[in-house]
């Protein structure tokens, strides 16, 4: 054999005498290496039912592993200094609050740098009482008050309510309270939207969209954001999209329209948008916005997008618009 790089990249053959175990005239070493894999990942029992040898992954025991040393475990080390680590929160502050600028490649963006970790110092509690105050003879704690003066005393007076207990006149029991009389009557719409199964769809919707429509009526919109979502959205879930959808501005005057998406967009994108099937307003600006959104998402094929609002907001009406026909109720 030789040794010029062609021949050192040539692959080995294996010897002729060295056979796979059920290597025969039937099965050549492909085969039986297929069939090795199939059968593989389950452990081995003798005929009693003794384990022969584990399945992998799955042995209880622990082999002793050392990691190769390496140059390369510390030569990938990022370092910022203080005067590079100002500028770089001075640029980045007045980027990542504009709504209408996205932050592309935020893994590979120190963003955690942006906040100040707050660290809660140690209290001092000497300076609320001091050391005689609470501990030694001059003692000025508040001991709790007992009516036994001993532990005997207190399992004596324990025996005692024992016999003298009557279950009729015990107040905490159900059969002794009161069932004269009934709740307040509540309506319906006290009690919506407090299910766990309905935040449960909530989150469902926003974990598994890559933009969120949030619609807003046009009549009061501040009374139908969900502050909560919002915040979690921002904390939670930053490299997701939110966009305001201020639907039934047929409902409102133009100029409330034009002032309330002046004031939403100054936190996202906010589009006015009528529903309607025949004759809407707002589709196309929404249709162009969700196409630049996809170019953000270049690495998927087709990005997901999710409506989430309080009830009676509009949301199916704008399913039907984007559909042009009814396909939700």
């Amino acid at each position: 054999m030789g040794v010029q790089k062609k021949e050192a990249s040539r692959p080995k053959k294996v010897p002729g005498n060295l056979k796979l175990k059920g290597e025969n005239f039937y099965r050549d070493r492909k085969k039986v290496q297929y069939i090795n894999m199939l059968k593989g990942g389950r452990a081995k029992h003798d005929s009693k039912g003794n384990l022969v040898k584990a399945a992998p992954f799955q042995s209880t025991e622990a082999t002793p592993a050392r990691i190769e040393p390496n140059r390369k475990w510390f030569g990938n080390t990022r370092v910022i200094g203080q005067k590079a680590l100002d500028e770089f929160r001075e640029q980045m502050s007045t980027k990542i609050n504009d709504p209408y600028q996205v932050l592309l490649r935020r893994s590979k963006l120190p963003t955690s740098l942006l906040h100040d970790n707050t660290h809660i110092g140690r209290v001092n509690m000497l300076q609320t009482e001091t050391f005689g105050d609470t501990f030694g003879p001059k003692a000025q704690r508040k001991r709790p008050k007992l009516n036994v003066e001993g532990y005997d005393q207190l399992v004596s007076k324990i025996t005692d309510s024992e016999g003298t207990y009557d279950h009729k006149k015990d107040a905490n029991l159900l059969a002794n309270q009161q069932s004269d009389f009934t709740d307040a009557a509540r309506d319906w719409y006290f009690s919506a939207g407090t299910s766990k199964r309905i935040w449960n769809e909530l989150y469902k919707v926003v974990d598994s969209s890559d933009v969120i429509l949030h619609v807003l009526d046009a009549r009061d919109p501040e009374g139908t954001r969900c502050r909560h979502v919002e915040n979690y959205i921002k904390t939670e879930a930053p490299h997701k999209n939110l966009i305001y959808i201020l639907n039934k501005v047929d409902l409102v005057p133009t100029w409330v329209t034009a002032r309330w998406v002046k004031v939403l967009s100054r936190e996202h994108p906010t589009l006015a948008f009528h529903a309607s099937i025949s004759r809407s307003f707002g589709k196309g600006s929404l249709i162009q916005l969700l196409r630049q959104f996809t170019r953000l998402h270049s690495d998927k094929r087709q990005i997901s997008v999710g409506l989430i609002g309080y009830p009676n907001t509009g949301k199916s009406s704008i399913i039907n618009t984007l559909r042009q026909k009814k396909v939700c109720n």
